[in-house]
């Protein structure tokens, strides 16, 4: 475990104190515990889109073919 000081204005610090003691916990595990959220948070976010973005593209028609009407591509069992 790291030691960090942090600067908050009053109103802050109360505000902390107050959601500390209400969760029983002290300020300082309130911030690490606000602080790992945060970071679980972001990290997901940046694995879900590199996931995202991972997959290749499949085009919607073939050469010479239309493309698929609404109705058809929103009626698919996955879809329901």
């Amino acid at each position: 475990m790291k030691n960090v000081t942090i600067t908050l204005d009053e109103a802050t610090a109360q505000w902390a104190r107050q959601a500390s003691a209400e969760r029983g916990v002290s300020v300082s595990r309130f911030v690490g515990e606000l602080l790992r959220q945060q970071m679980q948070q972001v990290t997901g976010y940046e694995l879900a889109m590199k996931r995202f973005f991972s997959v290749q593209p499949r085009p919607l028609k073939g050469p010479g073919e239309k493309y698929p009407t609404r109705d058809e591509l929103y009626d698919r069992p996955r879809l329901r």
